[in-house]
């Protein structure tokens, strides 16, 4: 067992020390926060003094101006508005109250309709008969209540009905239609009776006594004979229920209020100015807080808007409270006149402090906003700009210094698009010269084989057409030829592989426009084509081989086709091949292509792949009628 003496002393121990980590936990809080706000502070305070004085004068200009506006209209919108809050609040209250007072004067009229009743001599003849429980008379006790019945309807509009109930039998007016089946003593009227001894002002409901299930609010007391009230006969008044809510839709402004007729339990007696389809609040809250006391006020939300609740008691119907809901927005609609109004101010002394501050700044700097555009210029390449100023101040001195600037940034621009140029220049041949050693060496090769077989004829045709290549190929020192030049030489070299490969293929070129052939392009450019058709294409076959160019002009662009009917090739890997740099001599000569396209045409010139297996391949090239890339950079071509 351990020792409670020893227990407690690290008990201590431990919320010391819990203590003390507390407060250098806080120590540390502190420590940091006054850290990040002397950091906050000092980049605030650097970034101020790093622009420019326009900018300096303004801002403190308009924090200043700022400052004293806003706080002389938030002073002045807090006194209006709380006077103006007040004001619609009083208004609100002082229009429930009136509501009330015109529900209870109509209610009052009721009561003492049925107290004029109680007092009629038809009335107390038939209380006689009720206390002796004689039902001999009935009949004429209904006749003789006709008359004080009519009366106490005609008194007051609003009654739909009246109807006496006893033990020997019911007295009502015989206008209205008595439903049989429905006896009041078996009815939730009568249950709520017996709790209320001095009378019961019952809820809006469906008239179930009487036929025609007419919406009526209920009135109901205990018969009086002779000053005392008798237990077994009970008086309903039934209130037509929309005569109520006319009644207290005369307190509504248009659409903007809305009432509540609620009893003690919170329950919905009456309710208008809501939508057809709407429905008032049934938050237990609300509730308890529209019945908390005899009259008070409230804010509540209700469908996305917050209403001002005004509520009080009835003097007549105790069980009834009169609670009027207006939104918050329409009961301070002049405050929200008044904050507009504030707002308005600070906003043209702000516009009026910003264009006088602008004017001033303007005038002194000009110059140099000058100077700014002229640099703008500048960084969207336009490098002939100029400072001219007919002052020789200081911003001027820094206008002629931009000046010298600029005529040393144009020559060096200059020297290094020369170089550049060069250096193209030399990329391009170089991968030209890559492509002519590499059908030299496959044609000296058939020479070789067909002179060593002693087929001379063949090496004779063959060594013209090599002649003709190299004088085409060469193309007098220029980078770029005829379309009708390179088709030539492709021509050439397919004489010299039909004497290699007898009967292998087939060579046709065909041209949408004759003027096409005359368009300049990169030379060796189709050639390499061709060869893979040859060389890969018809790899697998003796006879029947197809190579087809086709020349056409599709939306500004030179479009060339080279297509074979050869094994196919699978064009998505050929393409990963090339994005990888891991090719074969068939994909090096197609990199090779398009690389050259780069170089001249840039993102302008496309080149697309596509073929299936045991149907051929196909080669699709768009090559822009549009001038070279390189300004002046024809490569030869005049």
């Amino acid at each position: 067992m351990s020792n409670p003496p020893n227990a407690r002393g690290h008990a201590l121990v431990a919320g010391e020390l819990a203590k003390f980590l507390l407060w250098e936990g806080e120590k540390a809080s502190m420590k940091l926060l006054r850290q990040w706000g002397g950091l906050i502070w000092s980049k605030w305070s650097e970034r101020f003094y790093q622009v420019s004085i326009k900018q300096r004068v303004f801002i403190s200009f308009i924090v200043l101006i700022t400052l004293s506006i806003s706080a002389m209209g938030v002073l002045t919108y807090r006194i209006a508005g709380k006077e103006i809050q007040n004001n619609a609040f009083d208004t609100s209250k002082e229009t429930v109250d009136k509501t009330l007072q015109l529900l209870d004067y109509r209610l009052n009229d009721v009561a003492m309709s049925v107290q004029s009743l109680m007092l009629s001599d038809a009335y107390r003849q038939m209380m006689i008969d009720v206390q002796a429980h004689d039902v001999t008379n009935y009949y004429v006790h209904l006749s003789e209540m006709q008359y004080v019945l009519s009366q106490a309807t005609f008194n007051e509009p609003m009654i739909e009905n009246v109807l006496i109930a006893t033990p020997i039998g019911d007295f009502y007016s015989t206008t209205q239609v008595r439903a049989q089946d429905n006896s009041f003593y078996g009815s939730e009227l009568y249950d709520n009776s017996k709790k209320s001894p001095g009378g019961y002002w019952a809820k809006g409901h469906y008239d179930r006594l009487f036929t025609g299930s007419q919406r009526v609010v209920s009135f109901v007391v205990r018969g009086i004979y002779e000053n005392t009230p008798i237990t077994n006969v009970f008086i309903v008044v039934n209130l037509r229920e929309n005569k109520i809510a006319s009644l207290l839709g005369k307190g509504t402004s248009g659409n903007d209020r809305k009432y509540l007729l609620l009893n003690t339990e919170g329950e919905t007696v009456v309710q208008t100015g809501w939508p057809a389809k709407g429905e008032p609040p049934k938050d237990p809250e609300f509730l308890q807080d529209s019945t908390a006391d005899s009259e008070g006020n409230f804010f509540y939300p209700f469908e996305g808007e917050n209403y001002l609740v005004n509520y009080k008691q009835s003097a007549v119907a105790p069980n009834w409270i009169l609670a009027g809901m207006q939104s918050k927005d329409q009961v301070l609609g002049q405050l929200k006149g008044v904050q507009r109004a504030v707002l308005y101010v600070i906003l043209v002394f702000l516009l009026t402090t910003w264009f006088f501050s602008n004017k001033l700044t303007a005038a002194l700097l000009r110059p140099l906003f000058k100077l700014s555009r002229l640099m703008r210029r500048v960084e969207e390449n336009q490098l002939s700009v100029s400072f001219e100023s007919k002052y020789n101040d200081e911003i001027a001195q820094v206008g002629f210094q931009f000046n010298r600037m600029m005529t040393e940034i144009k020559t060096l621009i200059e020297d290094v698009r020369q170089k550049e140029k060069g250096k193209r220049h030399a990329e391009i041949r170089a991968l030209t010269a890559q492509m002519e050693p590499h059908f030299l060496y496959n044609t000296l090769n058939t020479i070789y084989c067909k002179s060593v077989m002693g087929e001379n004829d063949d090496v004779n045709e063959m060594i013209l057409a090599l002649s003709q290549m190299f004088q085409l190929g060469l193309g007098g020192g220029q980078d770029l030829i005829t379309l009708e030049d390179e088709l030539s030489h492709v021509q050439q070299y397919c004489a010299i592989q039909q004497k290699c490969y007898e009967n292998l293929f087939e060579y046709h070129a065909e041209a949408e426009e004759e003027e096409l052939l005359s368009f300049p392009i990169p030379k060796i450019l189709l050639q390499p084509l061709v060869e893979n058709s040859i060389q890969h294409g018809f790899s697998d076959r003796r006879s029947g081989g197809c190579i087809h160019v086709r020349i056409s002009l599709e939306q500004s662009m030179l479009h060339i086709v080279v297509e074979d009917n050869g094994k196919g090739m699978d064009a998505a890997k050929v393409e990963q091949g090339m994005a990888k740099r891991e090719i074969s001599k068939k994909g090096y000569a197609l990199v090779n292509i398009r690389h050259r396209l780069q170089l001249y045409y840039g993102d302008e010139a496309r080149m697309e792949l596509s073929g299936q297996a045991g149907v051929g391949s196909r080669t699709d090239l768009w090559i822009p009628l549009s001038p070279l890339r390189e300004e002046g950079g024809n490569y030869g071509i005049s």
